[in-house]
């Protein structure tokens, strides 16, 4: 149980010496660099007082930390250093939550193991099938005075399956534990020995081998021992029957004067080997005892090394065990399961407010209550044969991503919820041909209420059952697998909804089990709990669930929703104006930023391949930085400000009034962490948020018969596609697009509310607009554009370089790697010979052009001006230039196909 582990000196950070995990997840061995050995050299004297003493131990110990800290390249205040941010306030904050860091840990291990046990309590905590015939739950409910189990497997019962205070199954931490036993048949008998074993998982198609206890027994010792080896295992009272016989048999000594003085070892000995001289070879132990002449040891075992390092070589007979354990065939014969598959069941709490049931914190799979039912948990535990079993692996980690954000529940065209087994029939293969490498889903985890788009999530180890069961739901990450498609998954750590019913509020009955009391524990403005990050069980159930779904369903990376919301005690509903006091000051939840960088450093340890995406409105300072520089160790950290710029453009700025500098200032952000930055043009925010998507407001206006239709098709055609091929090549590694917009979905998301009557129309996707000119023009486009990522890395490619930024041509041109990249967002200029600088003198090639026929455009340039030669003319404050055609509204990417010496 939880209480029992014990205290290591093992810890996660970056440097520390290798060290094994033994667990079912297989992770291997984990080798961290051996740090140098520090010399210091110490001097003291016997009479020095014991105040002094105490003073160089301390100011030794300090020194030593130091340097230790200093060697293994931990600096709280690194990542400022490197920047060069010098602020006093900040700087001794991130010290103050190092040393808060640290003692975290500490206070962990004091109960754990090390942190793989402390995050993998999914291990043992919730329900699990125990080897000896039985069902084992584990709860955590510290407020319980009474927990049981109840369901349609007992009645409902709540005395049936039950633990109570003071008795086995509760710990002083407030876990209860519970054994629900295999029942057997009528007619069978217990088995006889306790590592016979009726496997239920492995060899599931066997049945009773036939081969009793005796004859494996037989078995094992026949092949294991060599003649003679075991004569004392089979007769363990011989020698002691003797040595009886010899000193109190009827020809052994009646009185103490017959038995005379016993000789010493040696001299005892010497008169064995006489006595036995004559005695045939043998292959039994040549154990001799003698005398070691020490006075606590009165004979020691001399043995032969060439024997001991044969029995050395010898395996205990463990195969022969297995041998004994029956298949699931026999298992059913003999047993029918303590709780069966699929049934329902809720953990009994007796609190100090009366009975209370609630469905278990740790249940992977949840019916949420439906006309007005109670929530109720599932026990998930198919037969192996039809269990899911995988069957691809995990693809390559790109070196840029390129991701589809995907709602399971919309995904399909009918006014219904889209199942996992719809998604991967006819999403999955769109993204693999759309050129993504990734996907990213929202609203799996389970969730109370369909509207609320799965942020409101209750039960965070539960995939939502809307969808599909679990093993579906492993089906369709398989199948993303073998596609090559990363899934990550958008998790809610920042706030749990509010119902007590299947949720987590009041879950044992108290008000702080895993949430904050008063007015801290609830969302200002959206109503929900918030965790307690500061209480230990309330990390570990986090940091397991971050864990566990890597684990069981071997998700790829995960975006960490909403930051703001709970690094902040206002919840991020607060001005900002960029100090950094406003980062440290007492609105700042220190506990919520000391998880943040544990989970990560767990995940990244245990799982190096594992992606971690921040989603943060306010940018955090140190976000993407590691932990030991004083970050919070992301790897990557979501641009919110460039759609909000968008849809600010869209519906509240003239064409012609829209500055090209503030374009380029928000795609950009800050230079010194783009690499790290993850953006979208339009994300789900805008379509789903109760906003309008892009094309919404692009196309959504527009009547057939209008005299002006054909204009605003091609405006709202020109400037979706140049929105998102400046978004995509001029910012960071990563890049997203929502469900659908890719092709210019038309309307908005709303799902099922009273005030819509719970209508489904406008829940779903319209797949079949593909076969529409318009946006099977835009699909087009969109397909191109990750091809030139997948042709050319552009994402990969650092930073751009941007030399040219015309507010009044309202041009933008700039190079990212081999690619110069130019734009004219003037609604109605042309230029027909537009001077761009460019370093390189050459020929440059248009590879693609937002203006051609196949992407919905009006063909405005010419074929034979798809090659461009340099002129030597200093432009741009580069060498050389190019003079190309700019028609209003377009964007060419041009490639350097020869280089011209001169």
């Amino acid at each position: 149980m939880t209480s029992l582990s014990l205290r290591t000196k093992f810890s996660l950070t970056p440097n520390s010496c290798p060290f094994y995990f033994h667990s079912p997840i297989k992770l291997g061995r984990i080798n961290f660099p051996k740090s140098g050995k520090i010399k210091i050299k110490v001097t003291c004297s016997a009479t020095d007082q014991p105040r002094r003493r105490q003073q160089q131990q301390q100011k030794y110990l300090k020194k030593k930390r130091s340097a230790s800290e200093a060697e293994k390249g931990v600096d709280p205040v690194g990542f400022l250093m490197k920047l060069g941010i010098t602020h006093k306030a900040f700087a001794q904050f991130l010290r103050e939550r190092h040393k808060g860091f640290k003692d975290l840990k500490d206070e962990i291990l004091k109960r754990f193991f090390n942190l793989m046990e402390f995050s993998t309590g999914y291990e043992i905590v919730g329900m699990h099938r125990n080897v000896e015939h039985r069902v084992d739950f584990m709860d955590w409910a510290p407020g319980a005075r009474y927990c049981a189990l109840v369901g349609d497997f007992n009645g409902w019962s709540p005395t049936e399956n039950c633990a109570r205070e003071g008795h086995f199954g509760h710990d002083d931490y407030g876990y209860w534990f519970i054994i629900l036993e295999d029942k057997l048949r009528e007619g069978e008998k217990p088995d006889k020995l306790y590592f016979q074993q009726y496997n239920y998982v492995d060899d599931y198609d066997k049945g009773d081998s036939g081969v009793t206890i005796e004859e494996i027994f037989k078995k094992a010792n026949d092949e294991y021992w060599e003649p003679g080896e075991d004569r004392f295992v089979k007769n363990r009272f011989e020698l002691p029957a003797k040595l009886y016989e010899e000193l109190f048999g009827p020809n052994g000594p009646q009185t103490l004067e017959e038995l005379g003085e016993i000789p010493d070892a040696e001299t005892r000995y010497k008169a064995w080997k006489e006595q036995h001289k004559d005695d045939p070879p043998s292959n039994l132990p040549p154990l001799d005892i003698i005398d070691n002449g020490k006075e606590y040891d009165s004979f020691t075992i001399v043995d032969d090394p060439l024997w001991q390092e044969k029995f050395r070589s010898k395996s205990p007979p463990i195969p022969y065990w297995i041998e004994t354990r029956k298949g699931r065939q026999a298992w059913l014969k003999k047993y029918t399961p303590g709780i069966p598959h699929g049934s329902k069941y809720r953990a009994y709490f007796n609190t100090p407010d009366g009975p209370l049931e609630r469905v278990p914190a740790w249940a992977t799979y949840v019916q949420p209550d439906a006309d007005g039912k109670q929530a109720f948990a599932i026990h998930w535990e198919p037969p192996p044969e039809f269990a899911y079993k995988w069957r691809n692996t995990r693809p390559i980690v790109p070196r840029s991503f390129r991701i589809y954000e995907c709602h399971v529940g919309i995904s399909g065209s009918e006014p219904k919820i889209s199942s996992f087994n719809e998604f991967i029939e006819k999403v999955l293969p769109h993204v693999k041909e759309s050129g993504y490498n990734a996907i990213q889903l929202i609203g799996v985890v389970e969730h109370k209420d369909y509207f609320t788009v799965g942020y409101r999530v209750t039960n965070l180890y539960a995939v939502s059952s809307r969808y599909g069961t679990p093993d579906d739901f492993k089906r369709l990450v398989d199948e993303a697998h073998g596609l090559g498609l990363l899934v990550f998954l958008d998790i809610v750590h920042s706030y749990s909804a509010a119902d007590q019913m299947v949720g987590l509020s009041l879950y044992d009955g108290s008000n702080d089990c895993y949430f904050h009391t008063g007015k801290r524990g609830f969302h200002k403005y959206w109503g929900t709990r918030m965790f307690k990050y500061g209480d230990i069980d309330v990390l570990q159930f986090l940091l397991s669930n971050l864990n566990w779904w890597v684990a069981e369903y071997q998700i790829d990376g995960f975006q960490f929703h909403s930051l703001s919301s709970m690094i902040y005690t206002h919840n991020g509903f607060a001005s900002f104006t960029g100090d950094l006091d406003e980062y440290c000051n007492q609105y700042v939840d220190k506990d919520a930023l000391l998880y943040l960088m544990l989970a990560n450093e767990i995940l990244h340890t245990l799982h190096p391949n594992i992606i971690t995406i921040a989603e943060d409105a306010t940018y955090y300072p140190g976000l993407c930085e590691p932990t030991s520089q004083g970050g919070l160790g992301f790897d990557y950290f979501v641009n919110l400000s460039a759609s909000e710029m968008w849809l600010s453009f869209l519906e509240n700025v003239p064409d012609h009034e829209w500055s090209m500098s503030k374009i380029v200032s928000t795609l950009v952000g800050n230079g010194q962490y783009s690499n790290n930055m993850l953006m979208y043009a339009e994300n789900h925010n805008q379509s789903i948020s109760g906003g309008r998507s892009f094309a919404e407001i692009l196309f959504g206006d527009i009547s057939e018969h209008s005299p002006d239709s054909n204009n605003l098709l091609i405006r709202g055609c020109s400037l979706h596609k140049m929105i998102r091929l400046v978004t995509f090549t001029m910012g960071g590694r990563a890049y997203l697009n929502f469900m659908g917009n890719e092709f210019g979905h038309p309307k908005r998301v709303e799902f099922p509310i009273p005030s819509n009557n719970f209508s489904f129309s406008l829940a779903n996707r319209r797949w079949d607009l593909l076969t529409n000119e318009l946006h099977s023009n835009l699909y087009s486009f969109d397909k191109e554009l990750m091809k030139l990522d997948e042709n050319e890395r552009v994402l990969f490619r650092g930073l751009p370089n941007i030399h040219h930024v015309n507010d009044t041509k309202m041009v933008i041109s700039y190079m990212r790697g081999p690619l110069l990249f130019i734009f004219n967002f003037h609604p109605t200029d042309s230029y027909v010979n537009y001077s761009v600088g460019v370093e390189e003198a050459g020929e440059y090639q248009i590879i693609l052009n937002t203006d051609e026929f196949k992407y919905g455009g009006q063909g405005l340039i010419n074929e034979h001006q798809y090659l461009q030669r340099t002129i030597s003319k200093r432009v741009d404050g580069l060498r050389n230039c190019i003079e190309v055609p700019l028609p209003s509204r377009t964007a060419q990417v041009y490639k350097l196909s020869r280089i011209l010496r001169i």
